[in-house]
């Protein structure tokens, strides 16, 4: 069985080619597609060639891990049916590419184990599903404590910002571009130059940027933490002695697991973390090599996501 798929054939050549997929087992589902986000953290750094060594890394790929799609066949062992509308992290199913992350592909085999229903409330939307179980796990992942500085308003800090609204916080947003400084509910957006503050107990940096733990920490209260959400190709520095004085605390917050990705999506059924107004960008996935280029260069980009439905 062969596909459509998004392929990095190296650094900066990305096309759409038909791949093989491999059979599918009793446990496995087989995914139509109908979209697929592209993100601007991990990705960016695949097409760009600086990911860091990475197990499965290597050329030619299928990148994606934000992908919803309707079942269209159901192994008697997935405890999934067909018609069922999910959200895909991912898949790794393919013959002669390799599936880092392997979701953008107009069809897609995976356990069903792996899937995570959506029902018919949520469509294009899901596709942010990670996004926001990232955000979880950078809470979740410490002490539980909320921030109460984001540095960045991309879809990361708006979720960030989102859930800390939702636990009754009223955090500040650092942001420097003017055209991300809208869609702040509940929540200041500020230029961080406008911030006199100095007394923050949890900031939550999003941004990627290895030079801003200094300014940091000159904001952050006595024991405060810094959260790096991000993710950062260049080593991450800071001098001790402000640290010290601050008995400042620094926590990376790694890759999200399921049980994030589920409480993120229970809190979306609950209405408690809304995923509205954070996709700006949706092309039909002929386009895919100006979506991805415009996905990682135009700043006025929120979220880009392909639509795959024309190709089903």
């Amino acid at each position: 069985m062969n596909t459509t798929a998004v392929v990095l054939n190296k650094p900066e050549e990305l096309a759409l080619a038909s791949v093989s997929l491999k059979a599918a087992s009793p446990a496995d589902v087989v995914v139509e597609t109908e979209w697929s986000g592209i993100s601007t953290g991990t990705e960016r750094l695949l097409y760009s060639g600086q990911m860091p060594p990475f197990p499965g890394m290597g050329y030619p790929l299928v990148p994606g891990y934000e992908t919803v799609g309707r079942i269209v066949e159901a192994g008697e062992a997935s405890g999934r049916a067909v018609g069922e509308r999910v959200y895909v992290p991912g898949a790794n199913c393919y013959e002669n590419v390799r599936g880092l992350f392997g979701g953008a592909a107009a069809r897609l085999v995976v356990g069903g184990d792996k899937v995570v229903p959506l029902g018919e409330s949520i469509a294009e939307t899901g596709t942010l599903l990670a996004l926001a179980a990232t955000a979880y796990h950078a809470i979740e992942s410490g002490d539980g404590t909320a921030p109460d500085l984001i540095v960045g308003h991309g879809v990361l800090g708006r979720l960030l910002a989102r859930l800390a609204v939702a636990r009754g916080g009223t955090p500040v947003v650092w942001e420097r571009d003017a055209r991300r400084m809208d869609g702040g509910d509940g929540y200041q957006v500020l230029e961080p130059d406008d911030d006199t503050r100095r007394d923050y107990r949890a900031i939550y940096d999003v941004s990627g940027a290895t030079g801003l733990l200094d300014t940091l920490i000159g904001r952050l209260a006595p024991q405060g933490e810094i959260v790096l959400a991000g993710f950062y190709s260049q080593p991450v520095s800071f001098a001790f002695p402000p640290a010290f004085l601050k008995e400042m605390r620094l926590r990376v917050a790694a890759e999200w697991k399921r049980d994030d990705l589920l409480a993120a999506k229970a809190m979306v059924d609950a209405g408690s973390l809304r995923l509205e107004g954070l996709i700006s960008h949706c092309l039909e996935v002929e386009a895919a090599e100006d979506a991805y280029r415009t996905a990682f260069e135009d700043p006025a980009c929120l979220k880009m996501i392909l639509n795959w439905r024309a190709t089903q």
